[in-house]
């Protein structure tokens, strides 16, 4: 018991931390957001409830100037201020922000904020362990490489989960009439205005998938899907 001591303490601390980030991140939420109130992506999630069969799907505004849409650990959905401004500048559409939406659905519909809390968890207490293991031999680079190990592994789970929340936003979104259209027409704007973002990192420690290779997805997606109808 005693030699795997140093692995269960460092798995509590890590749990711990996601705990504390949670709570951070809720007490910030509450603070900083309201319900979304623009009438024409209502009618979207409203189109949305009813292919899901489910009374209505609640959505705050969280006020910041990023560009962003997020689902947290309590299955709450948000859109940022600076994403609404865009919408208002006419840089994105309704249906846009309805994909966006759908997105984050999918993410707690698939159970992403639940399992991000394991890979959280395993991401810190294999930093921990490995910073303490490399510093032994790599004294100077040993937390660097530790560092960068975990990252990567992180990176990897985050973009499993964005193909996966991609693919079930399609489905929702064809469901409800609204087609993918919206879905690939965002991403190939998001690109555009963060192309700065992201140069120079290698595409396996980038959190998200590259835009054409989810835009693939959802291609292909689409042909396995009429093909099934054909049959």
């Amino acid at each position: 018991m005693i030699k795997f001591l140093p692995v269960l303490l460092a798995i509590g601390y890590a749990l711990l931390m996601w705990r504390f980030s949670v709570w951070r991140t809720a007490k910030m939420l509450d603070a900083n957001s309201t319900p979304l109130s623009d009438p024409s992506i209502l009618r979207l999630t409203d189109r949305m409830a009813q292919a899901l069969d489910i009374p209505q799907i609640k959505v705050h505004v969280f006020e910041i100037e990023a560009v962003n849409g997020l689902a947290v650990a309590d299955g709450r959905i948000f859109l940022t201020r600076g994403f609404l401004n865009r919408k208002a500048q006419g840089d994105v559409t309704a249906e846009e922000m309805a994909s966006v939406i759908a997105h984050e659905l999918g993410h707690v519909a698939l159970g992403h904020t639940r399992r991000r809390m394991i890979d959280f968890t395993g991401q810190n207490a294999v930093f921990i362990m490995l910073s303490a293991l490399l510093s032994r031999f790599l004294p100077i680079i040993g937390i660097w490489i530790a560092n960068l190990i975990s990252t990567a592994l992180m990176a990897r789970l985050s973009r499993r989960d964005e193909f996966e929340a991609d693919a079930y936003a399609s489905a929702l979104l064809i469901k409800s009439g609204i087609g993918t259209g919206p879905q690939k027409s965002l991403f190939r704007k998001l690109d555009a205005l963060t192309k700065n973002m992201g140069q120079g990192i290698p595409a396996w420690l980038m959190s998200h998938p590259k835009t054409p290779e989810r835009i693939m997805a959802i291609e292909s997606a689409e042909a396995r899907w009429r093909s099934a109808q054909d049959v």
